[in-house]
């Protein structure tokens, strides 16, 4: 059967997986969103359903008014006697911790933190032993991919930190997995940087401690010359085995939004590429080491693509995440419509407004969602002043976000004397208003149309639709925003209540 890549579309980087009870478990790096480390489910490796998040708790994770693209970084999830893993990093607190479940689709436990710096962590069993690796120093001040062995129950070092490999010589030495097959022990790691140079390179070894020998034709799998080519980025990857015992590599990408443009505003996405096992002990990854746009595998299976989101079909607690820890007094989100009720935190802040957000997951769309701005509840509750200690006026919307500085914001905002529909860009730091309209009420419906170069908005007014003006995707990518993250499809409030209905967003 064929199916494309990605096969998980959208910002969802650093993919880790394993296999339990007849399904595979697919984890992603989170950052400053919360919940935290989507967690996803697979029959086939192709076909994956978000099932929940492992951190779903305020004593999981500090967020606290963390940067973009700080908090949670590339965990690695793992099962062992009957137990799920998830090992992480918080790079903003530069602390390495755990949390384990007996029930994947329930709670998962508080952390467990390991005394072993670097980022990127993994564990490895065997043999009732664990061993937890990531890059950085080891405890002689040697840099590369480090390891110890750990008590599983409390995370304590039973060994000392030793540097086990260096890599080939790339940038940024990262993303360390060990696994055992046929006897030999395999340790997949990146390098490059999660950029246009990025890499997956392995070595191997008889002993878990190596010493390794690095693969000959390292890196196994890049795209970084394969150009003019719309998919880069490939590294960060994990080796899995199918059911039928056919073996792949399940990593990071990112699509440009054109073959002669390279910019990336989906964030970075999981693909999924076949490896082929040789006489010699070595492994390959596709047909000549680089990632393609689609490839044929045996199987059974008919590749799925949600194309249509609304409220209705999608779950408030799976597919939607906030800007770090939520104030959830702050919404009333049901099946059909969401209300939310602002403070005086705007996205522009290092803080978490309200907002409740879907990632991007491809560049062609058509959204609409009706919006009503009540700014009756920042007077029930105070006046909400900004730092200035002017009044923040009310305002209610659709945001295209990336970072604090990065977002297109489509919304109603209550003025002096009436309700108007405003389009705001936010690049860097300059913020303006580059359209507004005056309401005949306080209800419109705000409608955007994007494709991968820009997006353009409108709001409709009693039927009368009005266009507001275009924003340059390329100023919403990572080129130019910086940072590991993705495009959010975001509704917020400031200050007063809006109420979001008939929400619909349509992929082409």
């Amino acid at each position: 059967m064929n199916y494309t890549n990605p096969v998980i579309k959208g910002f969802y980087p650093d993919p880790s997986v394993c296999f339990a009870n007849g399904k595979f478990y697919l984890v992603c790096s989170s950052f400053q969103y919360f919940p935290g480390v989507p967690l996803f489910e697979s029959s086939d490796l192709v076909n994956w359903t978000q099932i929940g998040y492992v951190l779903t708790r305020k004593n999981q994770v500090m967020l606290e008014k963390i940067n973009s693209s700080g908090g949670v970084f590339a965990p690695t999830i793992r099962f062992n006697n009957g137990r799920f893993y998830m090992v992480t990093t918080n790079d903003t607190t530069h602390q390495n911790f755990y949390v384990y479940t007996d029930d994947i689709y329930g709670e998962w436990s508080d952390p467990i933190y390991v005394d072993q710096g670097g980022i990127d962590p993994s564990l490895y069993f065997e043999d009732g032993k664990c061993y937890f690796m990531s890059n950085g120093c080891d405890d002689q001040g040697i840099n590369g991919i480090t390891q110890c062995e750990i008590e599983i129950e409390t995370g304590r070092k039973l060994s000392p930190s030793r540097s086990i490999w260096q890599g080939t010589g790339g940038r940024y030495l990262e993303s360390p997995h060990l696994y055992r097959i046929n006897g030999t022990y395999y340790l997949m790691a990146a390098e490059g940087g999660t950029e246009y140079g990025h890499m997956i390179t392995y070595a191997r070894s008889n002993s878990v401690w190596g010493p390794f020998e690095a693969y000959p034709h390292n890196p196994v799998l890049t795209n970084r010359n394969k150009a003019p080519y719309v998919i880069q980025g490939i590294g960060h990857g994990d080796l899995i085995c199918n059911q039928n015992g056919s073996w792949f590599i399940l990593c990071l990408g990112f699509r440009q939004m054109h073959m002669w443009r390279p910019y990336h505003q989906l964030g970075r996405e999981v693909f999924l590429t076949p490896v082929t096992f040789h006489e010699d002990g070595w492994f390959t990854a596709g047909l000549d080491g680089t990632t393609d746009a689609s490839y044929e595998i045996p199987g059974d299976f008919v590749q799925q693509e949600k194309k249509f989101y609304t409220f209705e079909n999608t779950s408030w607690n799976i597919d939607w995440c906030h800007l770090r820890h939520p104030h959830m007094e702050n919404y009333e989100l049901s099946d059909h419509r969401a209300i939310l009720h602002g403070t005086d935190v705007t996205l522009d802040m290092v803080d978490s407004p309200t907002f409740v957000a879907l990632r991007q997951r491809d560049f062609d769309l058509e959204l609409e969602c009706s919006v009503t701005l009540d700014d009756s509840f920042a007077s029930r509750n105070g006046t909400l002043q900004a730092s200035s200690n002017e009044k923040v006026p009310s305002e209610a919307g659709i945001t295209f976000y990336i970072t604090e500085n990065e977002h297109y914001d489509l919304a109603l905002r209550q003025s002096s004397d009436c309700c108007e529909a405003i389009l705001r860009l936010n690049i860097g730091g300059i913020k303006h208003v580059q359209n507004s309209v005056s309401l005949t009420g306080n209800q419109a419906k705000l409608i955007v149309r994007s494709n991968a170069f820009s997006h353009n908005f409108y709001v409709s007014d009693g039927g009368q639709e009005t266009y507001l003006g275009t924003g340059d995707t390329k100023y919403l990518s990572t080129e130019v925003a910086e940072g590991f993250t993705g495009v959010m499809i975001g509704l917020y409030a400031v200050s007063g209540t809006g109420c979001f209905e008939q929400f619909s967003c349509q992929y082409k």
